[in-house]
């Protein structure tokens, strides 16, 4: 088709939008600890009150920066509305074994301990230990018990790992 039939305004670049696509596998459930949902809130409040009105005063080279921010906004907005928290299991037989929530320690063959914390995929951060409870560690954890060894699947192959401790904090 001709340019000469379309209007000036058709001819303008639109801005491209990308849309911030959720980890979560179609029909999983938006797991979150109790600390994560406040995190994210808190994540939130500093965005809308903070951090966009500067951006909104800023002049017109801040737009592109603005679309982003408000994109983030959406996404914390959305995965806040469709958290499902999900509370420590009550004292007993439901905390010998790790679950949604669990810190799990482990100790690797050559005696390397590392603690890692099952939470949902918005609250993951690996600086903090944070996995989410759908990646392939999560997974072969979940139901172990004190003193169970698990294996691993790596690049470099199998890695079997030992649970020594497991706690549900109360954040």
């Amino acid at each position: 088709m001709s340019t000469a039939f379309l209007r000036e305004s058709d001819l303008e670049e639109k801005p491209v939008q990308v849309k911030r696509v959720s980890p979560l596998p179609p029909g999983a459930k938006n797991l979150m600890t109790l600390g994560g949902r406040e995190r994210l809130r808190q994540e939130l409040t500093r965005l809308v009150e903070t951090e966009r009105p500067k951006l909104a005063a800023g002049k017109d080279e801040a737009k592109p920066q603005l679309d982003a921010l408000d994109d983030q906004i959406r996404y914390l907005q959305q995965s806040l509305q469709s958290a499902e928290v999900v509370e420590p299991p009550p004292p007993g037989e439901e905390r010998a074994r790790v679950r949604f929530g669990a810190l799990v320690s482990l100790r690797d063959k050559k005696g390397v301990i590392a603690r890692y914390r099952l939470v949902g995929v918005d609250e993951t951060d690996m600086d903090q230990g944070r996995i989410s409870y759908i990646s392939p560690l999560a997974r072969v954890l979940t139901n172990a018990k004190v003193g169970q060894k698990v294996e691993l699947k790596t690049r470099t192959g199998p890695n079997q790992l030992e649970v020594t401790a497991i706690d549900y904090p109360s954040d």
